[in-house]
């Protein structure tokens, strides 16, 4: 493609296929997708994104947007068209005064909280840090300070948008409050976020976080405590189940639960003393850290380029019959890196109301992530079909609500279904906004909210 005299200008550079850092560029985190874009911009700032939308669209091309690349349907990337790749912007600038960040929208969380740690401040980010800012915030973000202070979405004071028709505005509470509103929850069905800011709080540098683990046999007994200890929580606390393969390789069954407090350490310190004395654990990991190494201790579980498939749904209520269900399952892993992840909802995220803001997911209860992870294409088959058939065994027990970053490709089978589950009374305001703001839906390859 000739982009010789758009490259006049353009701050960044284009990758077409034949060039050598094509094949790094295209990959995302899910070693299962393999896409080939015709082309990719590699932007530095907001114009070098308006230019690569109105260049798209001239041509006719399917535009995905590239932030972290941690979406597990590959949504990042996209086969025959354009890649929008923001990997190069991620600056991350804090006002420690106001407690307010800036921040790009190609930054992961760990740039976010190694700068404004800095300060001892924080705001909302993923459980994990490799994660991208711009699709874990746009499509929710729930972490580790959620019940505290809500989602990453309700943290945002503003966005920097490229509209479909390559036009930049600023969306807040004051300037298109509309667009504003769909944003927090609609994913990259209205724009390309080129920044974010976020209100700051603060936190650490110490909390008290961590986990504990208990043999594969005690599986039962530890969801079953997780569900007592998570029935009545204080809002400086988010928790995590997990029922998994030892990360040692020896194929060992395990079960953990993880856990933050990011009050006083004394009072973390008393509330994590019962879950550490229960079972005993095998393993107790628990215990003042520095906040930005809480947020790093699930990485590792998570390897960029691992074939990954998940399905996910709310739950209300962890019932016997769902422990029951997923206890099967678990008998069942499909290889040593495959889990099943239990993670609660609570506190504040849960009590902002409904149509504040185009998330729908402001439940108490737990979303349950199924997690199919392997490394051999031959796999592929029966890691798949572990993970639906899991995911069919806990349908009875499942919430009328779905945490849209969760989505797989084949969740758009029934797009009508999943929209509904994700968004409920909110999705006919989305619809109607769509078409205002993105008529000729150029931004679709997402969850995708159809102009109407």
């Amino acid at each position: 493609m000739d982009v010789s005299d758009l490259g006049k200008f353009f701050a960044g550079r284009f990758i077409q296929p034949h060039e050598p850092p094509y094949d790094d560029v295209r990959r995302v985190h899910n070693g299962a997708i393999d896409k080939r874009p015709a082309l990719i911009a590699q932007c530095r700032g907001t114009a070098d994104i308006a230019d690569a939308v109105k260049l798209g669209r001239r041509h006719g091309l399917d535009i995905a947007v590239r932030g972290g690349g941690h979406n597990v349907a590959g949504r990042a990337s996209v086969d025959r068209g354009l890649m929008i790749d923001l990997s190069l912007m991620r600056g991350v600038h804090v006002d420690p005064a106001a407690k307010i960040a800036w921040v790009d929208g190609g930054a992961l969380w760990r740039d976010v909280n190694r700068e404004t740690q800095q300060y001892g401040l924080a705001t909302t980010g993923g459980v994990m840090s490799s994660t991208g800012v711009g699709g874990l915030t746009l499509g929710g973000g729930f972490g580790w300070l959620m019940p505290k202070y809500g989602m990453a979405l309700d943290n945002l004071r503003s966005v920097r948008l490229v509209l479909a028709d390559g036009s930049v505005v600023r969306a807040s509470a004051t300037e298109h409050s509309d667009l504003f509103w769909a944003v927090r929850g609609g994913g990259g069905n209205f724009g390309v976020a080129a920044a974010f800011e976020f209100q700051l709080h603060d936190v650490g540098p110490i909390v008290t976080s961590g986990l504990v683990v208990h043999p594969g046999t005690k599986a039962k007994d530890v969801v079953q405590f997780f569900r007592e200890r998570t029935a009545q929580l204080p809002d400086e606390v988010f928790m995590v189940c997990a029922l998994l393969t030892a990360p040692d390789g020896s194929g060992t069954k395990v079960a953990g639960i993880a856990g933050q407090h990011c009050g006083p350490l004394d009072a973390g310190e008393k509330f994590f003393a019962p879950i550490k004395a229960f079972g005993p654990p095998i393993l107790d990991v628990m215990g003042p850290m520095p906040y930005v190494a809480s947020n790093m201790m699930l990485d590792d579980s998570f390897q960029k380029g691992v074939r990954n498939y998940w399905k996910g749904h709310f739950l209300d209520e962890l019932s016997d019959g769902a422990i029951q269900a997923l206890l099967g399952a678990y008998d069942r892993l499909p290889t040593i890196t495959s889990s099943i992840v239990i993670e609660h909802f609570h506190g504040a995220a849960t009590r902002v109301p409904l149509t504040d803001t185009a998330f729908a997911l402001r439940n108490t209860g737990y979303n349950v992530a199924i997690i199919a992870q392997w490394t051999d294409p031959a796999d592929d088959a029966r890691c798949i079909a572990w993970c639906r058939d899991t995911y069919s065994a806990l349908r009875p027990f499942v919430g009328a609500r779905r945490y849209a970053n969760y989505l797989n490709e084949d969740d758009l089978i029934d797009a009508n279904a999943s929209l509904a589950a994700v968004y409920g009374a909110n999705l006919p305001r989305l619809h109607k906004l769509k078409k205002q703001f993105d008529p000729d839906n150029v931004f679709h390859l997402n969850l995708n909210i159809k102009p109407e």
